[in-house]
């Protein structure tokens, strides 16, 4: 292949500043963009960590009620929609401007909340998720765009490493406070993200778009017809053809399977199979702790004697809060996709781990260890789009990011759940024993959606903690995170082979 093909996208390694002087080189309109990120995604996560568990719990709790199968439905279609409409906003934001696309997607975003508050059904749930979606979709060219324009090829490692984050204070925060306000009432949590994401418009004022004047002088130019510009679905499937875009998009679906199915199904696995009464037993004792503020900070339960899924999952964002500079600049010496494909690795053992044992502190490990594959992985995705878009594309190029985003989260939205549902599903079991002790196939259609355990117990006598570890010794239940384990697997075997030919194509063009 000739290097003519890649000569508008650069392939190659810039020698990145120290991290002190990589930080104090970065601008105010990087750290405005990095503040309008933290509100969008405070907002984003407060719904999307608790999603699945709003699903599940029975409509007697306030919840959806609805099975795992109809929760994969809604999520693959959220994906669909989340990943793919940045390929096309993506060059709408360069063209008509970052301020206006970030401006109309908070409008939209606001609107999915107040739908999801207002419809408390299926189909609410599934709107709202849409017009989420959608506002995602618009917003993050925008926001990516502006951070790209606002740094340079000698900080972007940095730059990336910082903004990923300051987004992941957001992702920490904010299921804390759902973990509370859901168990008051499920609809504070909707109305709290809308008037959370609203905030966006007071950063919109300080806002002031780097390159506008390049942007406004090249639409005066095409308007005047000194500049020909061609329809933006074949400027954006030009960019799509060039093999650097395509193996980019095969490579890391298989990854984002992965990542997703974290946040999508484990919380679910956390609810139904761990018993995590024992992290708090051995921070403060058997009879728990009474302590609000340490109650919030750890996401415990309202009576402080168990961690809440969200707050075992908020780990995530708490560690990446706290160490992603770090990493970052661990991993500026490192060719970006030599980082990636060791944080694919060890994504790949936290699943693993995942699936081999329910103890809460192996999950706690996993967790950790997944954070650190997150922390190698997912800044570099987009400081690799970055440095690779033409001028006057980087929005177009940062909406491509979300290509293979969108093939793994899809996929996974809907077979996820499935893969859970088939191997693991407490619901599902539970209904197949209270079948083996002789309850009618009538009876057990008839009781409600989530409340199969419950019956179980009342069946059995057992306690709820002994029934649960009974039925997951004597079911397959690791299963279902071996095959995403697999699949992972597959996409770091194809990350190591990319990275091989780009450093091949790299020395290309250097030729």
């Amino acid at each position: 292949m000739s290097t003519n093909s890649h000569s508008s996208n650069d392939l190659s390694e810039v020698k990145q500043l120290g991290m002190w002087a990589a930080i104090s080189s970065l601008g105010y309109i990087f750290w405005l963009v990095g503040g309008m990120e933290l509100i969008e995604r405070i907002a984003y996560y407060g719904v999307k960590a608790s999603a699945g568990l709003y699903a599940k719990a029975p409509v007697s709790q306030g919840g959806l009620g609805i099975n795992l199968s109809d929760y994969g439905i809604i999520i693959s279609v959220w994906a669909l929609l989340q990943t793919f409409v940045p390929v096309l906003t993506g060059g709408i934001s360069d063209r008509v401007g970052y301020k206006e696309t970030i401006f109309v997607s908070t409008i939209i975003k606001i609107c999915g909340y107040l739908t999801m508050a207002f419809f408390p059904s299926f189909w609410g749930f599934l709107a709202g998720a849409m017009l989420l979606a959608m506002g995602t979709g618009v917003f993050k060219p925008g926001i990516q765009g502006t951070l790209v324009l606002s740094t340079n090829r000698n900080n972007t490692s940095m730059a990336w490493g910082i903004f990923y984050q300051v987004v992941n204070i957001g992702g920490f925060l904010v299921p804390l406070v759902a973990v509370h306000m859901r168990q008051l009432s499920w609809d504070n949590v909707f109305y709290a993200c809308a008037t959370i994401i609203s905030l966006n418009f007071l950063f919109l004022l300080a806002y002031k778009e780097p390159g506008k004047d390049e942007r406004l002088e090249r639409t005066r130019k095409v308007k005047s017809g000194e500049l020909q510009q061609e329809a933006l679905w074949k400027d954006a499937l030009r960019e799509l053809k060039k093999p650097v875009v395509i193996y980019y998009m095969l490579v890391f679906a298989g990854f984002w399977f992965l990542y997703n199915s974290l946040f999508d199904v484990l919380p679910i696995h956390i609810a139904e199979w761990v018993d995590t009464s024992v992290i708090v037993t051995s921070l403060f004792g058997p009879e728990g702790t009474s302590n609000g503020i340490l109650q919030f900070w750890l996401g415990l339960s309202n009576d402080g004697t168990k961690v809440m899924p969200e707050g075992m999952l908020n780990l995530n964002a708490g560690m990446i809060m706290t160490t992603c500079f770090i990493v970052a600049a661990l991993t500026a010496k490192y060719r970006i996709t030599t980082a990636m494909f060791v944080g694919c690795l060890l994504s790949i053992l936290a699943i693993a781990l995942v699936g081999a044992f329910n103890a809460a502190w192996m999950i706690v490990l996993a967790i950790a260890m997944f954070s650190v594959g997150e922390m190698m992985i997912s800044p570099k995705k987009n400081e690799f789009m970055g440095n690779i878009a033409p001028e006057g594309k980087k929005a177009m190029y940062l909406g491509f990011v979300m290509l293979p985003q969108g093939i793994g989260w899809t996929l996974e939205g809907y077979f996820g759940p499935k893969l859970y549902d088939m191997y693991a599903s407490k619901e599902r079991i539970a209904r197949e024993a209270l079948s083996e002790h002789g309850m009618n196939l009538t009876d057990i259609a008839n009781i409600p959606q989530g409340e199969a355990f419950n019956r179980l117990v009342s069946v059995t006598g057992q306690e709820p903690q002994a029934l649960t570890q009974a039925l997951y010794q004597a079911n397959n239940i690791g299963m279902a995170w071996y095959i995403i384990a697999a699949i992972g697997i597959i996409s770091a075997v194809g990350i190591f082979i990319y990275g091989k030919w780009l450093l091949r194509m790299q020395r290309q063009q250097m030729a």
